[in-house]
């Protein structure tokens, strides 16, 4: 037993309530060198050779290296200490949290503790948006419902995008086509920015209280919540707090005014006058941009500012919840505030952030509900659309992620494949579409919350921006239409069946140098198995259907309705080159 890979302490994703009454214990160990984990818990405020009990712990999850266990306890007074117990062939250890014995421990003292569950501590994302398929839009290029507002520059619909052209995309437009996403199945959009800017982007904010006169009003935007409320589609506008635009007033004033402006610490200045120097800004910008200053929102004025924003568009106008653009280069006390303005406008409101990285510190409950999964996107497309990766290295990646946060986390994780930043996915797939309709297949069976960028559903193709910001296809004979019934489909699948949603999940085949996979989805009552053929060439593969559930022998091929029936504990299946199925059966007796 190698303990030097044994891995616990209390809070963050290795002990945490779950929900008000429950806790989740995580231990990690090397991956195949532990035979059996149990947990030792028990109340420390209770004679510790009388209320001591153990349960054991379930592999949930293993990546290329570790195992990681999980046990769920309910404490009857809401505290709990604990220690573990590892079995390894004739080995057995104690850990707790003073390190490794060989005898079990005879006092609380020295055991790790969950102090005390407080309901007001417990990390709740919002309970719809596990329910939730996202649709991503681009203001600018989706639709033209309004020419009244267009650009002086405005260019002919479906032209070629650059940097800076224009083509008049608005809100109204949005209105105007909720038919179309209400028929597709999404119930929930995301927005890139929205607010007044110089950019067709929006990401250069000159006033946050409004609207751009280009997508329309504040007036127009309320009207367009209240027609996605009336069809069940939540809004999440995007918030750009770590930097304003360069026509943002106060940035203006400090413009003129250099030391002297009242907005000087307003932002992050290293030297006056503003300038630029050999293509480095004399003040903090997003990334080298001097047209984005970076916002000092340890400034008492400009947090107050930016706080009265983020109430104001969920109060006023109803939003659902906002993305924050750079989240991660804003400081956290700032992004506590904020979730307390926002949560106390509306508690069921969805915030997300935009960070690349292990996201652990801004996942505690206390600043966002999830963020944006590119750990997830690039997985899948180092797998489906690059073949960077195999099976086993699929598998292992994402049961490492999952490990990363709590399980409440995963459920609301942001799951994109694309968007305005990256390439388009069917260009990913250089053009495939077999190969997009897996990686598509994956993530709207996968654990968290998908989001499909505009588009996508229909064939649209994008190198990086500003090819990836294409003009929406509005003329059907140029849309395609098997591609957007397929994943119309699987977004009902998705809708219509709780366990894809919130049911547990694991890989049943995925192996080195394969390309194949098999994992499913379970609840009490049934469980999903899908198959996939990530190759050129047509496969068979085996599985075996007895992993601790018990399941009838007969599934059902859930898009054809085909009864197929697995042999002592084996299905056998046969794909196409790029090929998938997705398999049902009902749970006899379950037992998770």
């Amino acid at each position: 037993m190698l303990l030097e890979a044994v891995y616990h302490r209390p809070k963050q994703n290795w002990a945490y309530a779950y929900d008000h009454e429950t806790l989740h214990i995580r231990l990690r160990t090397k991956r195949d060198d532990v035979q059996k984990v149990e947990i030792l818990f028990g109340d420390k405020f209770i004679p510790f050779e009388n209320n001591m009990q153990t349960k054991p712990m379930e592999r949930f999850t293993q990546d290329a290296m570790f195992d990681y266990w999980q046990a769920e306890v309910i404490p009857p007074f809401r505290r709990l200490c604990y220690g573990f117990i590892l079995n390894s062939g004739k080995q057995k250890v104690w850990m707790t949290e003073k390190g490794f014995f060989d005898q079990p421990p005879t006092e609380h003292l020295g055991l790790f503790e969950f102090p005390f569950l407080n309901p007001i501590d417990v990390f709740t994302p919002p309970s719809w948006v596990k329910d939730a398929v996202f649709y991503q839009i681009f203001p600018e290029r989706f639709a033209n419902g309004d020419p009244s507002n267009d650009p002086a520059n405005v260019l002919p619909w479906g032209g070629k995008p650059e940097y800076h052209n224009f083509f008049g995309g608005d809100l109204q437009g949005v209105i105007d086509h909720l038919d179309y996403l209400t028929d597709l199945g999404i119930n929930a959009i995301y927005f890139t920015p929205i607010f007044e800017a110089t950019t067709n982007h929006k990401y250069d904010t000159r006033d946050y209280l409004k609207v751009d006169p280009h997508f329309g009003t504040n007036e127009t935007l309320k009207e367009l919540v209240n027609a996605c409320h009336e069809r069940g589609i939540r809004v999440l506008l995007d918030a750009v707090f770590n930097h304003s635009g360069a026509t943002f007033p106060p940035f203006v004033d400090v413009l003129e005014k250099g030391h002297t402006s009242k907005y000087a610490d307003w932002f992050h200045v290293r030297e006056f006058p503003l300038r630029t120097v050999n293509h480095i800004p004399t003040f903090d910008t997003f990334a080298f941009t001097d047209q984005m200053p970076k916002l000092n929102t340890e400034n008492p004025e400009v947090k107050e500012y930016l706080l009265k924003v983020a109430k104001y568009w969920v109060e006023e106008v109803g939003i659902d919840g906002w993305r924050l653009d750079v989240a991660n280069e804003v400081d956290h006390h700032f992004w506590r505030e904020f979730r307390e303005v926002v949560k106390a406008a509306n508690p069921e409101a969805y915030i997300l952030g935009e960070v690349f990285h292990d996201s652990i510190m801004w996942l505690q409950g206390d600043q966002f509900d999830a963020v944006m999964n590119y750990p997830f996107q690039g997985t899948l497309l180092d797998f489906f659309a690059r073949n960077t990766m195999d099976g086993a290295s699929f598998a292992s990646s994402l049961n490492s992620q999952l490990a990363r946060y709590p399980q409440q986390a995963n459920e609301v994780a942001f799951n994109l494949l694309d968007s305005h930043d990256t390439q388009r996915l069917l260009t990913l797939c250089e053009g495939d579409k077999r190969k997009m309709k897996l990686a598509v297949l994956f993530q709207l069976t996968f654990p968290g919350t998908p989001c499909i960028y505009y588009g996508d559903e229909i064939g649209m193709d994008g190198s990086y921006d500003p090819d990836c910001r294409k003009c929406m296809e509005w003329d059907e004979s140029k849309q395609d239409r098997e591609l957007f019934r397929f994943y119309q489909r699987l977004i009902s699948l998705r809708k219509e069946n709780k366990l894809l949603r919130s049911g547990g999940f694991r890989f049943l085949h995925a192996k080195k140098d394969d390309n194949r996979l098999v994992y499913e989805r379970w609840d009490n009552d049934e469980r999903i198995m899908i198959v996939i053929n990530n190759n050129k060439r047509s496969s068979s593969i085996s599985v075996s259907v007895q992993t601790g559930l018990a399941s009838s022998e007969q599934w059902t091929d859930v898009l054809t309705g085909e009864t197929v029936r697995s042999v002592n504990g084996k299905l056998k299946v046969k794909l196409p080159p790029f090929g998938y199925q997705i398999l049902r059966n009902q749970l006899s007796m379950a037992k998770i």
